[in-house]
Order: structure tokens, then sequence, then C-alpha cells
């Protein structure tokens, strides 16, 4: 069985896709975008961007009853790899003791134009 999970924390969904779904214990977030759920604006820059993305990415948690401490894999894609120290020095702030295992990749483009897009699995 599955479960929608949906915050308005976070932006919604811009295609025929769920913010998250859980199944037996594990949360799926889906990638987000570094959209302000507020304005729909886009900050500037990769580390504002990171940041954004990743305080979506927790709001959606939240909503599961998770924190980031739940999370055991993240996925992040960037506009270019030459983004990735600054995205890092962001996304290293927002984990505690054992940091999830990762995949970093550049791709030819993100939605939006935007530099950054994280997405991530959760365990209760």
């Amino acid at each position: 069985m599955k479960k929608v999970i949906c915050s308005e924390k976070a932006p919604g969904a811009i295609g025929p896709y769920s913010q998250a779904i859980e199944a037996n214990g594990m949360v799926f977030v889906s990638g987000q975008l570094p959209i302000d759920p507020v304005t729909g604006n886009m900050a500037e820059g990769v580390k504002e961007q990171s940041r954004r993305s990743l305080e979506n990415m927790k709001h959606i948690l939240e909503e599961a009853g998770l924190t980031m401490a739940n999370v055991v894999k993240t996925t992040v894609f960037l506009a270019d790899m030459s983004l990735f120290a600054e995205m890092n020095s962001v996304y290293s702030t927002y984990f505690d003791g054992a940091f999830p295992a990762r995949s970093a990749f550049a791709v030819k483009a993100l939605p939006k134009n935007a530099l950054v897009e994280i997405e991530c699995i959760a365990v209760r």
C-alpha cells in the first residue's frame, strides 16, 4: 500500500507526480527544484538554490513525520559539475553525524533552468 505525502510548505508538483510517496516504511521524495513555495520564484546562485531545494525536501519529510536524520540516500542533479563544491558546502550543513549515501550528476538541463535539483529516500 502506498500513501501520498504532500506539504503546503513545499512547491506543488509541476507535472503528473507526487511530492513524495510512502511505502513499507520508506519515503521517496521527488526531485525538489529550488522554487520558493510562497512566491514561485527561484533564488540566484547555486548556494541559495541548494538551500531552497533542501528546505523543500525537509518540509516534505516533516509532513511525513520524519527529519533529515531519516534520509538514507540522496541524488543531486546539477546543471554543471563546476557547481559541485558550492552545492556541497550547503548540503553538508543539513545532516548531522553519518551522511546519507549520495549520487551527484551533471545533466544537460533541469526544469525551469534550475542549477540544482535534489531527491531523497528516507526510512522510518
